[in-house]
């Protein structure tokens, strides 16, 4: 699996099995600086998805193809682009290298214009480029080639959609990324649960454990390739510590009682967690480096599911201290715990957006489950979906799309889905089996 990402004038990821070198570096046309298309506004309700153009990338076999239909799939899905089909195309594109004919392409209502060209090298890399037009200013946007193994095409393809994303809205894509979830198989009161991996959209899944052990609650390190996860293995409750590149595995602590809900700092180099001790729960931090444990609440109450802040200043939690389970936050050292939650029903499993300007939750009231955000001070609050029961929101490294599971009514098991911060653009992500517990990566590098 790839690992790093160096991005200036020649960058290079490397792959966990081939260790792949890719290389990017832009191509010789003159390119406008980058100007959105696209305005995201999450207060606007439905937003209108700007038209465009994906064609087929030129190329010697069906990798062309296949590439230039992961890339739209992505713009797609995200809810800002509506990739217009192929067949109102008038203009074939053969030379990528040439200016298009822009008339062609606005007579269709395609306001951007994604061209490219797949190709083998000499030594058996495979070559990607592409370039980004505005069909009605007439001038290209942007202008990339890259370098690698024919095994990480899938890999290019998302790498290209979060050059067009942010090149047309001025912000960081998301498609690069990777979902580490619980994947559940068998029947209800048998089930099998294994830590399981995979592409954003649902592609390359494979299972990181065997299945022998209960396992719950996988979250990514925002600095390395690593997970952090509770399992039951030797019928003992355990935080782990799982390197995704070498599958080394290791005990975080042993810790007296249950342990619920462990979660990286934003540095990477403490996890926090709550420690179950008697008929309390209470929040705790690990520093990976010494092992040495801080304790943040001392209540007689649950206090579970903490998150931090992207700047590491402050930690959002949910507590049933005063009857019902809803949301505090504190600072870093357990100092200043305010509530922040105060409509009807209770709330739980809160998630600090990347961006720091919202926080993310499940609420529970009138026999159903809604994901909904709210600002760090409790004000704005906003449901985005609503159901039978939806839990255990995740954002997206971008802070504009939020992933879920969800068990529909009557259904065996639960389903991962999607939607962004406007509340319209809800799709279901796609697994073999069923899935819950969803945690989102970092962009890769």
């Amino acid at each position: 699996m790839p690992t790093t990402i160096h991005r200036s004038p020649i960058a290079e990821f490397s792959n966990l099995i081939l260790r792949a070198l890719v290389f990017i570096c832009g191509l010789a046309a003159l390119a406008a600086p980058a100007h959105a298309l696209v305005e995201i506004d999450i207060n606007k309700g439905n937003v209108e998805p700007l038209p465009m153009a994906v064609t087929d990338f030129v190329s010697q076999d069906d990798l062309g193809p296949q590439i230039s239909a992961v890339i739209a799939e992505d713009l797609r899905r995200s809810g800002l682009f509506s990739p217009i089909q192929k067949a109102a195309f008038i203009q074939k594109i053969s030379n990528p290298d040439v200016a298009p004919r822009f008339e062609d392409w606005r007579v269709i209502n395609a306001q951007a214009l994604v061209v490219g060209r797949v190709s083998k090298e000499a030594d058996g890399r495979l070559r990607a480029e592409f370039r980004l037009w505005d069909t009605f200013a007439g001038e290209q946007l942007i202008g990339q080639q890259f370098f690698t193994q024919p095994e990480n095409w899938r890999r290019v393809a998302h790498i290209i959609a979060d050059a067009i994303y942010e090149e047309l809205t001025g912000e960081r894509g998301y498609f690069d990324t990777r979902v580490v979830f619980v994947s559940e198989t068998g029947p209800r009161n048998e089930r099998q649960k294994q830590l399981a991996i995979m592409d954003q959209d649902g592609a390359n899944l494979r299972y990181l454990t065997q299945g022998n052990d209960l396992v719950l609650t996988p979250r990514f390190s925002p600095s390395r390739q690593e997970v952090t996860y509770m399992s039951f293995a030797d019928g003992e409750p355990r935080v782990y510590l799982l390197q995704l590149e070498t599958g080394q595995r290791e005990i975080v602590g042993n810790f007296p009682g249950m342990t619920f809900s462990p979660r990286f700092s934003p540095d990477g180099q403490k996890v926090i967690m709550s420690l179950q001790q008697g008929g309390n729960a209470n929040i705790y931090t690990m520093d990976l480096r010494t092992r040495a444990t801080t304790r943040l609440t001392d209540t007689a109450a649950i206090d579970t599911s903490p998150s931090y802040s992207p700047d590491g200043n402050r930690i959002v939690f949910e507590s049933d201290r005063g009857g019902r389970q809803q949301l505090y936050v504190m600072n870093e050292d357990g100092g200043n715990q305010q509530r922040i939650s105060f409509g009807d029903g209770s709330y739980s499993t809160p998630v600090w957006s990347p961006r720091g300007d919202l926080i993310a939750f499940t609420k529970q009231s009138g026999g159903k489950f809604s994901i909904g955000v709210m600002r760090p001070d409790g004000s704005g609050e906003r449901i985005l979906t609503t159901g039978f029961h939806n839990e255990g929101p995740t954002w997206s490294p971008n802070g504009r799309v939020i992933m879920f599971f969800r068990q529909p009514a009557g259904a065996a098991g639960p389903q991962l889905y999607s939607i962004d911060l406007t509340g319209y653009n809800e799709q279901r992500v796609e697994t073999p089996s069923y899935g819950s517990d969803p945690a989102w990566s970092p962009l890769l590098k």
